[in-house]
This record gives structure tokens, C-alpha cells and sequence, in this order.
């Protein structure tokens, strides 16, 4: 089974064809349907041989579709100083992100 691994967001994902992963959103104006090319492919494997970049292996890209665009779940940030009477600091936070669809490596 092909696979690859891929930088993006500062994150690293191990991704096949067919597979939907979760990523930070990316740069730019966006929409579900768009097509997206990672060129930051670090490892690629086909079964028979693997290729390992330094640190990103040239000509490869992985391409995938972006299915769905949302903000995850809000979580609390809560700020406290001991000792020095400010009181409590409550934030709350909504990550955005992406899910993509791999439709192919090369």
C-alpha cells in the first residue's frame, strides 16, 4: 500500500490515497469543492522501495479535495497569577480547520 508523509500547518500527517485528514486551515481564499497540492512531501513509500527527502523530496505532491471547512470545538483558556490579586482571565477559543480528501500522490 502507497503512502506518504506530509508537512503542513507546521504539522506532519502520514497519509494514503482515499484517506481524509483533519489540517489547520491554510493560507489564502478557500471554499469547499478547491483542490489542494501539498508539495512538502518528507517520505513516500509504494511498498517496494521508500524515498526519504532532505528534508523534502522534489517533484513530489500530494493532491486532495477539501470536503468540509469548520471551527472545531470551543475550549476554555483560563489565565491565573498567584499571589498577585488579578483575579481569573477567561478566553474562549474555536480552532478553524480543514478536512481533505487524498485523491492522489506522485
Amino acid at each position: 500500500m502507497e503512502f506518504a508523509v506530509i508537512q503542513t500547518g507546521g504539522k506532519q500527517y502520514n497519509v494514503s490515497k482515499g484517506d481524509v485528514i483533519t489540517i489547520e486551515k491554510l493560507a489564502g481564499e478557500h471554499k469547499e469543492g478547491d483542490k489542494v497540492v501539498f508539495d512538502k512531501v518528507l517520505l513516500v513509500d509504494n511498498g517496494k522501495d521508500t524515498t526519504i527527502g532532505t528534508p523534502f523530496i522534489a517533484k513530489a505532491e500530494v493532491k486532495g479535495t477539501i470536503t468540509e471547512i469548520g471551527r472545531a470545538a470551543k475550549i476554555i483558556v483560563v489565565h491565573y497569577k498567584p499571589k498577585s490579586r488579578s483575579g481569573w482571565k477567561r478566553n474562549g477559543h474555536r480552532q478553524h480547520f480543514f478536512k481533505v480528501k487524498i485523491d492522489s500522490l506522485k
